[in-house]
């Protein structure tokens, strides 16, 4: 139909006429409420937000001469944090003389690597990014 018909009937009802494809040949129309459209586009919207995950990157630093008891407990938080979905940022840091042993600090985040290697997979290999070496581990994907 014709635009300026469209248009008064549109009026006729007391609603809009909204463009919906504007490049087909001819143009194609809808006459209905654009505000109500609007509300139930926003409200889906947020309706899909509600219900996605939002994976936040946790950190857990380890020192070069770690303990036993310290690397058990944070192995243990690390392991939380993977089981909650989080991303874990493993990084450790190096002191004064420590810079002189480097290799000591990739073993360390080796180990982690390792002692974690059945819940996560290496996003980020070892790397020496300044006086930190850090590492990225994700959660494993469940099977199905």
């Amino acid at each position: 139909m014709k635009t300026g018909d469209a248009l008064r009937r549109a009026q006729a009802y007391g609603i809009d006429l909204v463009e919906i494809s504007p490049t087909a040949k001819p143009p194609l129309c809808r006459i209905m409420d654009y505000g109500k459209y609007k509300y139930d586009q926003e409200k889906k919207k947020k309706e899909q937000k509600k219900h996605q995950v939002q994976t936040k990157l946790k950190e857990v630093k380890f020192r070069v001469n770690v303990g036993d008891h310290d690397y058990e407990t944070k192995m243990r938080n690390l392991r939380k944090f993977i089981e909650h979905g989080d991303r874990v940022k493993v990084s450790l840091m190096f002191r004064g003389r420590e810079n002189a042993h480097r290799e000591l600090g990739f073993e360390v985040i080796q180990r982690v690597c390792k002692d974690t290697d059945d819940i996560t997979t290496v996003d980020q290999v070892p790397r020496l990014q300044g006086r930190f070496v850090s590492a990225i581990l994700v959660p494993k994907k469940a099977k199905k």
